[in-house]
């Protein structure tokens, strides 16, 4: 078990979704902050795990967070461990930090120059077809409204201003 702290972050509440990872310190661009770790499972696996928590947030057992991460072809990390502080990191539509996977590892790096008590963040790039399932809160003056990557960005709001019109 690896315990993923870091000396440029703490965990603290966040107005975008409860829990969120601030800056400690002022963190250049480029820095790899901290590693996202956990269980690294088979995508077979993985769906399964996903399927699982979908079914048990449908049915109000729990509250539905996934911490499914993509690796590779072959694998995911399964970050719903308590050692792994990066699943606090929240979704933004303006990122500060994004995602590298070095070597099977995955990095959370800074975008940008990142003032301390600024939260950090990092678009999760989920996939069009859901993103209906996945409103955002992140409250930024680019905020599109859902957690979907950017490439998908133009067709989404193509279809908001469509529904807009029919109002």
């Amino acid at each position: 078990m690896k315990n993923t702290t870091s000396a440029y972050i703490v965990v603290k509440t966040s107005s975008i979704h409860n829990k969120g990872v601030f800056a400690k310190k002022d963190i250049p661009a480029g820095t790899d902050i901290i590693e996202y770790v956990g269980e690294k499972i088979t995508k077979k696996e993985a769906e399964r795990r996903f399927q699982e928590t979908f079914q048990k947030a449908q049915n109000n057992e729990e509250h539905g967070a996934v911490y499914l991460f993509h690796l590779n072809n072959r694998y995911d990390i399964d970050g719903n461990v308590p050692y792994n502080t990066a699943r606090y990191i929240n979704h933004s539509c303006k990122p500060n930090c994004e995602v590298d996977i070095k070597k099977g590892h995955i990095w959370v790096t800074a975008k940008s120059n990142i003032k301390k008590g600024d939260e950090l963040s990092y678009n999760y790039s989920y996939d069009y077809e859901v993103h209906e399932d996945h409103p955002c809160l992140c409250g930024t003056d680019a905020c599109v409204g859902y957690i979907v990557a950017e490439e998908f960005w133009p067709k989404l709001k193509r279809k908001l201003a469509r529904k807009k019109t029919k109002k």
